[in-house]
């Protein structure tokens, strides 16, 4: 297994996910400071009050790098950095709610919850995830989750051929 920091594949849009996300607090801020000082209430409380509710915003927004090597995943949040070992997957499950989350667990205790969006975003690192899960197929590891994984794959295959049919004038 490659270490996580030499990654093969990482999430393109994270970048712009990250602007986006500094941008959406920064306009709450704004906002509330705005609101705040042509009602004639602000004072320097609540100004920080507001940072804070915009600090939280962020904090909730922020977006996960995620990244992909040969036989491993890893998704780097706020505070910390998950890896997974996807040649030694066990699991992959999909999570419903507000917003839905893919969760790969391995053999030795590694957990990795993502968007399945960044899949389909980053084709690359849906290759390596595939070819991981392909061995811990065939190995015998990965005993729940083929349903899963094959969704997702044609997820991805359905918008590969979309993007390709706009981009050739075919649509």
């Amino acid at each position: 297994m490659g270490h996580p920091h030499d990654a093969g594949a990482h999430d393109r849009r994270w970048a712009r996910d990250l602007r986006d996300t500094f941008r959406c607090a920064g306009a709450l801020l704004g906002l509330l400071l705005l609101v705040d000082q042509f009602s004639g209430r602000l004072t320097l409380w609540r100004a920080a009050l507001w940072f804070a509710v915009a600090l939280l915003l962020f904090v909730v927004l922020y977006p996960a790098r995620v990244r992909a090597g040969a036989g491993w995943l890893s998704s780097r949040g706020l505070l910390r950095e998950r890896h997974v070992r996807t040649d030694r997957l066990v699991s992959v499950r999909c999570l419903d709610g507000v917003s839905q989350r893919l969760l790969l667990r391995d053999e030795f205790g590694g957990r990795v919850e993502i968007d399945p969006d960044v899949l389909v975003n980053n084709p690359d690192v849906w290759h390596l995830l595939a070819e991981g899960s392909r061995r811990s197929l065939d190995s015998g590891t990965l005993t729940c989750g083929a349903t899963a994984l094959r969704r997702i794959a044609e997820r991805v295959e359905r918008e590969t051929a979309e993007t390709v049919f706009k981009v050739s004038g075919l649509e």
